[in-house]
């Protein structure tokens, strides 16, 4: 199973540099292109997504994660933070055990 991101060029090369395939997308054709192209590939297992990136082709996105089991796609803040109105990591542990972390 395979690792995909899809994010702006400085995420995508950190996560080049983990081994992880990258495609870089700036644009709302660029990111339907590259999530085309990874989601195709029958190895795909995730797609890592920065919330930027997503929030270009949200529809696209919701209908993956709907209408397919596979890839699972996973939306990551960009280098400027969680976008204002999304809950951070945090939030989502929290709210998901019921307990604050700290």
């Amino acid at each position: 199973m395979k690792f995909y991101c899809i994010a702006d060029e400085d995420t995508a090369r950190g996560f080049r540099l983990a081994g992880i395939g990258t495609r870089v997308a700036a644009t709302a054709e660029e990111a339907r292109s590259a999530i085309d192209e990874t989601a195709g590939d029958p190895d795909c297992g995730v797609i890592i997504i920065t919330e930027k990136v997503a929030s270009l082709v949200r529809p696209l996105v919701e209908m993956i994660r709907l209408e397919r089991d596979r890839p699972l796609i996973v939306e990551i803040p960009g280098p400027e933070g969680p976008l204002p109105g999304r809950k951070s990591l945090r939030e989502f542990v929290e709210e998901a055990v019921g307990v604050s972390v700290g």
